[in-house]
């Protein structure tokens, strides 16, 4: 039996931490046909939901993501609707089905963060958990049927489950359109976040010789995933050296990375964390034959192969911290922070430690 009101956040507005709202008689959503209610054993912390907080996605932002603008319809599809509860990121156990559903009671699922409801007019259409719909910064959440994964016999943690399909979606999505392939040389940028890590981890498993972008102080832990080399954060890299170039941090040091292509090499884009606005000489470009590709849908089977691997024990991602959900502004400060390497995750009050 389900209660009919449950505890969680709802996001008011776009703004900073303090449109991030308490709740603890929220109603609790009831599944139709098609769909699943889940209880929500963990949630991980990701940029798109500060983003969409912040209403970063709206095109009058042009600073990066902790410059402090705010933008009025910043969802992923623009205008969304308040109050919303957000959370792109969950592992979570079945309490309840819908019609036609034939998922069974207890199932421990989890679900891309990035939703894939394509047209024949629009066919990398998607809705992502969290903006569109609502999210997992809550004791229950619902979702449909055919978005979530059961992930019963993984030997991951709920925790470490709960942290990987927004930074390790993103991340094999980047590396499948950019057709990564062992051998290769590959340069991640900003290596020591959830994305990054979860890049070099994924890229090293397909055989690349993968280059982290990062820090030193967070040389070793990007070491440990699986880079071979690292790049001081905010050094160039040296001209034509790579064969793909995976980036989620973008801003003025766009050019570097283009020229740090070989001719005929990839660079594939999935966030700009250090802002959005990039200069470029064309030139350098066309005439080497490079390739930009623009990665946020994520077709099913990029999320299928993660969860066999996920089921398999074959990826692990790095969780530095949990934190009670109640705590979710002292999480997000931490992780725009970026004091932590990895994840952090959120509990909700009923399941925390």
């Amino acid at each position: 039996m389900t209660p009919d009101r449950m505890k969680g956040v709802y996001l008011t507005a776009h703004g900073g931490p303090e449109v991030l709202e308490w709740r603890e008689d929220i109603p609790v959503p009831r599944p139709g046909a098609g769909q699943v209610l889940v209880r929500v054993l963990a949630a991980g912390v990701n940029n798109t939901d500060i983003n969409t907080r912040i209403g970063w996605y709206a095109a009058e932002v042009t600073g990066a993501t902790d410059a402090g603008e705010v933008g009025e319809a910043g969802g992923h599809a623009g205008a969304i609707a308040f109050p919303r509860i957000q959370g792109g990121d969950l592992c979570g156990r079945v309490v309840g089905v819908g019609g036609g559903v034939d998922v069974p009671i207890g199932a421990r699922i989890t679900s891309p963060i990035n939703l894939p409801r394509p047209t024949i007019d629009a066919p990398t259409a998607y809705i992502a958990l969290g903006s569109e719909v609502d999210g997992a910064f809550a004791e229950y959440c619902l979702l449909e049927a055919k978005d979530i994964y059961d992930v019963t016999a993984s030997p991951l943690s709920d925790i470490e489950i709960a942290a990987i399909p927004c930074a390790f979606g993103t991340a094999e999505n980047l590396l499948t359109r950019a057709g990564v392939t062992e051998g290769q040389t590959v340069l991640v940028t900003g290596a020591s976040g959830g994305v990054g890590l979860a890049a070099v981890q994924l890229a090293a498993l397909r055989g690349a010789r993968v280059t982290g972008q990062t820090s030193p102080a967070k040389a070793d832990v990007v070491r440990t995933t699986g880079a071979v080399d690292i790049l001081e954060r905010g050094i160039a890299p040296a001209p034509a050296q790579y064969d793909v170039v995976i980036d989620v941090v973008g801003g003025p040091g766009f050019p570097d990375l283009i020229r740090a292509l070989k001719p005929a090499g990839h660079y594939a884009v999935s966030g700009a964390i250090a802002g959005p606005i990039v200069s470029a000489d064309l030139r350098q470009i066309y005439l080497p034959d490079i390739t930009l590709h623009g990665c946020t849908y994520q077709p099913p089977e990029v999320f299928a192969r993660l969860i066999d691997l996920m089921n398999a024990g074959a990826i692990r991602p790095l969780v530095s911290k949990t934190y009670d959900l109640r705590q979710i502004a002292e999480a997000q400060a931490d992780f725009q922070s970026k004091t932590y390497p990895g994840k952090l995750v959120l509990i909700p009050p009923k399941e925390a430690p």
